[in-house]
């Protein structure tokens, strides 16, 4: 068995891809990071991420696969999910060693765990774009904090670019220190430092001076369309989960 260290990128991958190819290994088990083990008859191999051999890899999966399903594979990736990885690699080298196209062989276990992930990740999408809420900052920039279960945040950039077209904004994963930032123009990705505010959920130093009005009038709105006769606690939580709660304004 041999365990490959990577650097947690897509080239990265790619580039492990490569060498598995190149040193014939049968065995792996792609790690990302560092990795220190004491495990007897185990083989450690430090992948450094090379964009040539990377990109050599690409263009094979370009001939095997359609766009679409490059796209859900680099999409499995970036949802960072522990422990993986070896299932990403495991259908990369399914897509190479086999002659036809597999991306609907769902009899493969790594073609079924890949449409898995794909599915929890859009579920996520789904969620951000419906659970965002933005809060007016004193230089006109709406601000919102998230903590998506997976990185997501490069997906909502078509929609959020779509609906928010005239206004400033930032939305920032503050569990993955990153967000993106609309400048009317451009989107940007961007890290912050929240230092003196101590806590990038509340930035409420930097609210404008009409922003606490507005979140009042947000409140008494939901609260004027609650029916507590009608109360769901179960299927409530379904739709909206606690742990998305301590960024709607409303639950505040």
């Amino acid at each position: 068995m041999y365990s490959l260290i990577y650097d947690g990128t897509f080239e990265g991958l790619l580039t492990a891809v490569f060498e598995i190819y190149d040193r014939k290994l049968l065995h792996v088990k792609l790690i990302k990071g560092e990795w220190r083990s004491s495990a007897l008859f185990e083989e450690v191999l430090q992948i450094i991420t090379d964009e040539n051999r990377a990109n050599r890899v690409l263009k094979g999966l370009c001939k095997k696969l359609s766009a679409a399903g490059l796209q859900r594979l680099y999409i499995a990736h970036m949802a960072e999910m522990a422990n993986e990885e070896s299932a990403i690699v495991g259908f990369i080298r399914y897509v190479f060693d086999t002659d036809q196209n597999v991306e609907e062989d769902y009899g493969n276990k790594y073609v079924m765990r890949i449409s898995e992930i794909i599915k929890m990740v859009r579920r996520e999408k789904h969620r951000m774009e419906a659970f965002v809420r933005f809060q007016k900052l004193k230089d006109e920039t709406f601000y919102s904090a998230v903590e998506p279960d997976f990185n997501v945040l490069p997906l909502l950039i078509r929609h959020f670019k779509n609906r928010y077209t005239d206004q400033k904004w930032i939305i920032y994963d503050i569990k993955r220190g990153y967000g993106l930032y609309y400048d009317l123009h451009d989107i940007q990705y961007i890290s912050l430092d929240f230092s003196e505010v101590n806590n990038p959920t509340n930035v409420i130093t930097a609210f404008s001076d009409d922003e606490s009005i507005y979140q009042h009038l947000w409140k008494n709105y939901f609260t004027s369309v609650n029916i507590v006769s009608r109360k769901n606690t179960r299927l409530h939580l379904r739709h909206i989960p606690k742990r998305y709660w301590k960024h709607l304004t409303e639950k505040i």
